[in-house]
């Protein structure tokens, strides 16, 4: 990986070096990490950490935070480290397979686990290796669901963003073994079907699972121009950093 670039997120107040021609993460990592109720001094794991785009932007809107990564990729998680250090921002990123946890990450528990999997079980996977396997499945979803629960601990919070159309994966997986499921539905427009969802859960919970009402990220109707067009609760998640986490405590 020598192609690297520097892009802004929050407004630029965090500089992510991310590779021109590999993965580069995007809103969605964005939207995870405003999804998170982690608040300072409670202890946050993210599976697939990439770049550390989630974790970092965490990290920025709840200082004090206790960040913990894991990669496959080792040049993904060497950026990862170099970006919680050009940051400013305490992230510990551990290399290895979901499959086979590294013993320093077997060895905790954690208040919170998040994760944006890969969104595609299929298909032609692309040129580039490293942005093929951050968006092509090899890992199936319920073992990434298997390993969050594990490293949970009793009454924590997983936070997952997936395709919409993967929903019912999410919710077959967790079984038993998770409850208080709310879903957030993430629509482009108003009035287009969700594309995406957030998903969040606590470890041994029993509440019943609760749909909210979609969350829309662009103003128009229609794509009219190549300009930004974000509704104001799109911005202030994207651009200010808030977070999104009143849209999912119960009232």
């Amino acid at each position: 990986m020598t192609d690297i670039r520097q892009d802004g997120f929050l407004g630029g107040r965090l500089r992510i070096a991310q590779p021109v021609r590999g993965y580069r993460s995007g809103a969605d990592a964005v939207m995870l990490a405003a999804a998170c109720p982690a608040q300072a001094g409670q202890t946050v794991l993210e599976l697939g950490c990439g770049a550390g785009v989630a974790s970092l932007c965490l990290g920025w809107r709840v200082p004090g935070v206790v960040l913990a990564g894991i990669e496959r990729q080792p040049d993904y998680a060497a950026l990862a480290r170099d970006n919680a250090q050009g940051n400013g921002i305490n992230l510990s990123v551990h290399e290895g397979a979901l499959e086979a946890m590294p013993e320093a990450l077997r060895a905790r528990s954690f208040d919170h686990v998040i994760a944006n999997p890969p969104y595609f079980t299929g298909g032609t996977a692309g040129p580039d290796a490293g942005r093929a396997i951050a968006r092509q499945e090899k890992t199936p979803l319920e073992l990434w669901l298997d390993v969050a629960l594990k490293r949970l601990k009793p009454g924590g919070s997983l936070s997952f963003i997936q395709r919409a159309d993967r929903l019912d994966g999410l919710i077959s997986a967790l079984g038993t073994r998770a409850g208080g499921i709310v879903i957030l539905p993430i629509a482009a427009r108003a009035g287009r079907e969700a594309g995406r969802i957030i998903l969040t859960a606590r470890k041994g919970a029993r509440a019943p699972l609760r749909l909210l009402a979609p969350f829309v990220m662009h103003e128009s109707a229609w794509h009219l121009r190549d300009a930004e067009d974000l509704t104001a609760a799109a911005s202030a998640v994207l651009r200010d950093g808030a977070a999104l986490t009143s849209l999912f405590a119960k009232d």
